[in-house]
């Protein structure tokens, strides 16, 4: 459970940045770097990348929480509330334990 919490975690992070990164001018980090990502994939490709990473990342944390919903550990039989037996009142009543107190009973009048 705790390893899907941390992945959990970490794919929210890194879809935080690459949101952040984006600009919905179009503008972002594909056309503030100087023009380095220009040279290198050209804008285009930078903000199809971006885009396509956000999808990824927002579809592996959606399926990330389905499983780790599949795999929560539930409450055994063990770990639930025991119903009450159901007293019948025409059974004989349980005799007393050999080391038991007597039950002192007030004089009557």
């Amino acid at each position: 459970m705790l390893f899907f919490v941390i992945l959990i975690i970490l794919a929210c992070a890194i879809l935080g940045l690459i949101i952040l990164v984006q600009n919905p001018k179009g503008g972002g980090l594909a056309g503030n770097v100087g023009g380095f990502s220009n040279q290198l994939m050209g804008v285009k490709q930078t903000t199809d990348v971006l885009e396509k990473g956000t999808w990824v990342l927002a579809v592996v944390v959606a399926l990330l929480c389905l499983l780790s919903a599949v795999f929560v550990p539930r409450a055994s039989a063990s770990n639930q509330r025991s119903v009450p037996e159901k007293v019948n009142p025409t059974a004989p009543a349980r005799p007393a334990p050999a080391n038991a107190v007597p039950l002192q009973t007030q004089p009557t009048k």
